[in-house]
């Protein structure tokens, strides 16, 4: 069976806007929450989140491109555009081997408000011919391959806060499998708008906290509620007998998926963390395992809301044993960025290639009290230097979806 690689590597996150700075700001523990500066949010319940600072798509994207098309996929093409180039895949593989496997678990929402108002306001004469065409989810994976010629697959994944992960796990089941050589992966959100806001907050799922540094407090006997984040996260996936013929730069090695639906309700977790645990056991044993749980590295779904903390910690549990789960290390690192949705889980893994490529395990921050239905080594405050031999990162989503990855040295 083939071996899946990353060559390449890009993101937009509230923390970072490449993923060097990205990477140097989780280790350093930075907060890259605050006050709602989007819109208004005085009449709001939530008033913190983790928005995308000082973001030029110029960079990127043609300035007329640029009202065509919704934040989400601006995002996804900045984060796209840094894998690729690093990549430097272009001109090896023929196009039709080059796939985009790239999702978002609501798109083009502000899009979507803003032409709502133009059609009460002033009729439907005025609705933007780009209205449909800038705001379905496919868009932002359909740029990708225009900009870059890849004549490959192009999926979208839409998997709610699972989307990241399912789309990399997907692509790197059609690169082992075969089906491509390479795919450039990930996911893109930009829900921080007003109706976004509304919507999570009237159901209870975010926190209600003023207070950034408090706000998101995975695992914490504190928590409340998700911050909303954005941004996006790339991924280039490639075959790896190519990848090393051609002396590409490789990050770590993709070796196991696992997937699986509750099956349960529309928004809560399984209260035993059963369908987590499950997809956690098949990520891992495609991995090959991890002879020594101390050097196993979880970067949890850890969304700082009561529910998934603790029926995530139960779900560890059950699928590693007790002894093996309280010998890991895990952490949040979403209680730096807020919950980037769709986004979530691309940018969580690219965090978890590099904690395994540096040996150092990124924080939960802002952790104070612990929780007695979560008691396992959640690397409160401070990132720690320790010899990682394998990462797992999870995913879960409304609708019952989980998703875990799982990486290793090369």
């Amino acid at each position: 069976m083939r071996r899946v690689v990353i060559t390449g590597l890009g993101c937009v996150t509230p923390v970072g806007n490449d993923v060097p700075t990205f990477w140097e700001s989780l280790k350093s523990g930075k907060c890259g929450i605050g006050p709602i500066t989007h819109f208004d949010a005085t009449d709001y319940k939530a008033k913190v989140a983790g928005e995308v600072k000082d973001f030029d798509p110029l960079q990127y994207m043609e300035k007329s491109d640029l009202r065509k098309y919704d934040l989400f996929c601006q995002y996804a093409m900045a984060a796209a555009t840094q894998a690729v180039e690093e990549s430097e895949i272009k001109g090896t593989l023929p196009p039709e081997r080059i796939g985009t496997y790239f999702g978002s678990g609501i798109g083009g929402m502000s899009t979507f408000a803003e032409e709502q108002n133009i059609l009460m306001e002033k009729g439907p004469r005025r609705v933007s011919p780009f209205f449909v065409p800038g705001m379905i989810i496919n868009m932002a994976g359909g740029l990708i391959a225009i900009k870059y010629n890849f004549q490959g697959a192009s999926i979208p994944i839409v998997t709610a806060c699972a989307t990241g992960n399912n789309a990399i796990g997907e692509a790197y089941r059609a690169v082992k499998h075969g089906y491509l050589d390479a795919v450039l992966t990930g996911g893109a959100e930009a829900a921080i708008i007003p109706i976004g806001v509304a919507g999570f907050s009237n159901m209870k799922a975010l926190s209600t906290c003023e207070d950034p540094a408090a706000a998101c407090t995975p695992f914490d006997v504190r928590r409340s509620g998700f911050v909303m984040g954005e941004g996006a996260g790339a991924l280039m996936l490639e075959e790896y007998e190519h990848a090393k013929a051609r002396g590409a730069k490789i990050y770590g090695e993709l070796c196991g998926y696992g997937v699986t639906c509750d099956a349960h309700h529309i928004t809560a977790p399984h209260p035993e963390g059963l369908g987590g645990a499950a997809a956690l056991t098949m990520a891992l044993e495609e991995a090959g395992g991890c002879e020594d749980p101390s050097k196993l590295y979880i970067n949890a779904h850890g969304t700082s809301t009561p529910l998934n903390d603790a029926c995530e910690t139960k779900a560890i549990k059950k699928a590693l044993g007790e002894d093996a789960a309280r010998k890991c290390m895990i952490s949040s690192t979403k209680s730096m960025t807020g919950h980037m949705l769709g986004a979530a889980g691309a940018v969580e893994a690219i965090a978890s290639v590099l904690a395994v490529k540096e040996g150092i395990v990124p924080p939960t921050i802002g952790y104070q009290q612990p929780d007695p239905e979560c008691d396992l080594d959640y690397v409160p405050n401070e990132a720690r230097e320790a010899q990682i031999d394998l990462a797992l990162s999870a995913s879960l989503g409304f609708g019952g979806h989980n998703a875990y990855l799982a990486f290793r040295r090369v």
